[in-house]
């Protein structure tokens, strides 16, 4: 059909060049599991620190979830993996590499909502539960794990969720320095072929699949939850 062909007529430019952008899903992927991962592990202890009653940790914890919510991501991107250089050089240790640079710095600002997040759900809990933990002599350490932290898991499950798919989507702008993802690989096309509309079509188009694809898992979880309920 005329149509089909124009189709394929205006992706010819590029096609030979389409599976290597499509190449960057793993990495993609990868970068999104690992950053979640990190940032759930930082950001559940920072939450702990603020909710611990120790002024000191309480202070700390506010101080650094405001600075990595109040500045740019791609600021936070550039200053590790640019500035670092020179402090690792001073140390006598290995330049950090860009895979290393962006997952570490989406951990550290993925935790500082995470921890919000998980800060919430845990005051959430009906108090009495605690007061009764405590009137049965439960330790804090087993009365956190057993008691609190499964009920306000199911409660922040969802945002949870939401913030792995913002991270998928934020992964894009580990391009700047060099991440060979799916945004960095339409870039060495668009500039290898002389044609930018398409490659960066592709790479939106793959973008929105995966975050559609999350989307619609979040929105299964939430809705068992909600049934379970």
């Amino acid at each position: 059909m005329p149509g089909d062909k124009q189709s394929v007529d205006f992706f010819n430019p590029i096609a030979d060049r389409i599976p290597f952008i499509i190449q960057g899903i793993p990495a993609t992927l990868q970068f999104t599991v690992l950053s979640v991962l990190f940032g759930f592990v930082w950001g559940t202890l920072l939450a702990l620190m603020k909710i611990s009653g120790i002024p000191v940790l309480s202070f700390l914890a506010d101080v650094y979830t405001s600075l990595f919510r109040g500045t740019p991501l791609i600021v936070q991107i550039s200053l590790v993996y640019y500035a670092s250089p020179g402090l690792t050089e001073r140390l006598g240790l290995r330049p950090i590499d860009a895979l290393t640079a962006g997952v570490l710095v989406f951990s550290l600002n993925s935790g500082a909502y995470i921890s919000e997040t998980i800060r919430g759900g845990i005051l959430a809990v009906d108090k009495g539960q605690r007061d009764a933990a405590m009137s049965l002599g439960i330790p804090y350490r087993l009365m956190m794990r057993d008691i609190i932290a499964p009920q306000a898991l199911k409660t922040i499950l969802p945002a949870l969720l939401n913030e792995t798919i913002n991270v998928l989507k934020d992964t894009a702008q580990v391009s700047v320095i060099g991440v060979l993802e799916v945004l960095r690989r339409a870039d060495v096309v668009a500039k290898e072929k002389f044609v930018f509309f398409q490659p960066y079509l592709i790479a939106a188009f793959i973008y929105y699949v995966m975050i559609m694809t999350m989307t619609l898992i979040a929105n299964t979880y939430e809705r068992r939850l909600r049934r379970s309920d």
